[in-house]
């Protein structure tokens, strides 16, 4: 029996099984050996190169961020990018106009956003069909992910294309589980938190489940915060890439004022109409916030700053001096002192603040060297 037929087993077995305490472990162990097989299966479509990468999909990454466009074919991903980028993509009237990964650059508050239009995708992507993998492939090296849904489909389309992305991996609008997992010798499977009250999703019982299908039989699992069963695979499993993700409503135009303001009401959503260019501005405004990057402008000593070139850091891996030094020029560090700091995160206005000090957005930087 091939992987594919073995998680689709496993998966009507899931559907068969009722959720209820007494079930969990098996449900877990379940989801536990659903996880091994997709990664197997992406493993050996690697391997016989039909994975990430291949002819039209090999990008390299420039610029502050990566910003990638998924969605259906036909629900106005070409159109995004021509309005957004001046970059030409063909558009038609027809399905899978796009076969390749076309970049394009966003330039914005002095940052520099690549934007990928990546050809669309079908239900089963994640198991080959079409070139499904090579799209989400491509997704998971992005920095932040578009979303692209027809405002008519918006309602049918997104959990589709949301089983697709998680199939491959890549966790939408989530952090990475606050937990600590470490093997050891001996000692059986250890189960102990430090947040308080009961945890409401994870036993030892169903720890000791979803360790046992990875044949681990002696671990310590450190809870910070209340998880999931699935979060703990996530966290076993090590390969999975959380992302940002901003769900756009294109065609805008096609609904009505009622459906626009029942759709309002969801997370994580931005309505446009592309080939209008209706809401442009809102969805460049949304990119940044969820791209969470901050402006660091440098200020070399008797030289006013130089607010047309900021150092682009990201918000989400602590914007230290350090990793603004490092951004730079790695050499500044040897002959670092320390800093002089303007801006919302120091309380004096200039403030010597060491490598350690974590910066704000359109701080003022300058870096005094040693003697």
């Amino acid at each position: 029996m091939s992987a594919l037929e073995k998680i689709i087993d496993i998966e009507a077995e899931l559907a068969r099984t009722q959720k209820n305490k007494a079930t969990m472990s098996h449900i877990m162990s379940l989801k536990a050996k659903l996880a091994k097989y997709k990664r197997d299966l992406l493993d050996l479509n690697a391997s016989a190169g039909g994975g990430g990468g291949g002819d039209g999909f090999e990008v390299k990454k420039t610029g502050d961020a990566r910003v990638g466009l998924v969605g259906f074919p036909s629900v106005g991903k070409s159109t995004l990018l021509s309005v957004m980028t001046d970059t030409f993509s063909e558009v038609a009237a027809y399905e899978f106009t796009t076969l390749t990964c076309i970049p394009g650059v966003i330039r914005h508050r002095g940052a520099k956003i690549q934007l990928l239009d990546l050809p669309g995708i079908v239900e089963g992507a994640k198991d080959g069909r079409g070139r499904g993998r090579q799209v989400i492939a491509t997704a998971r090296t992005c920095t932040m992910l578009l979303i692209v849904l027809d405002a008519v489909k918006s309602m049918n389309h997104k959990p589709i294309i949301e089983k697709e992305l998680e199939g491959f991996g890549i966790r939408l609008n989530q952090r990475p589980p606050a937990v600590t997992f470490r093997r050891k010798e001996k000692g059986g499977v250890s189960l102990s938190q430090t947040f308080k009250g009961e945890p409401k999703y994870l036993d030892q019982q169903v720890a000791k489940a979803i360790l046992a299908e990875y044949r681990i039989t002696n671990a310590d699992v450190i809870l910070h915060e209340d998880i999931s069963g699935e979060q703990l695979i996530d966290v076993i499993e090590g390969n999975r890439v959380y992302m940002p993700c901003v769900y756009v409503l294109n065609k805008l135009d096609a609904i009505s004022i009622e459906e626009l303001e029942i759709l309002d009401q969801c997370p994580h959503y931005c309505p446009i109409s592309a080939h209008l260019k209706w809401n442009l501005d809102g969805l460049l405004d949304k990119i940044w916030e969820y791209l969470n990057l901050v402006r660091v402008y440098t200020k070399p000593k008797g030289v006013v700053p130089d607010y047309e070139a900021p150092v682009i850091l990201s918000g989400y891996d602590q914007p230290t001096i350090e990793r603004f030094i490092l951004k730079i020029h790695k050499s500044l560090l040897t002959d670092f002192k320390h800093a002089l700091v303007w801006g919302t995160s120091v309380k004096h206005n200039p403030q010597v603040c060491g490598k350690d000090h974590i910066l704000h957005d359109e701080d003022v930087v300058q870096i005094i060297k040693k003697l």
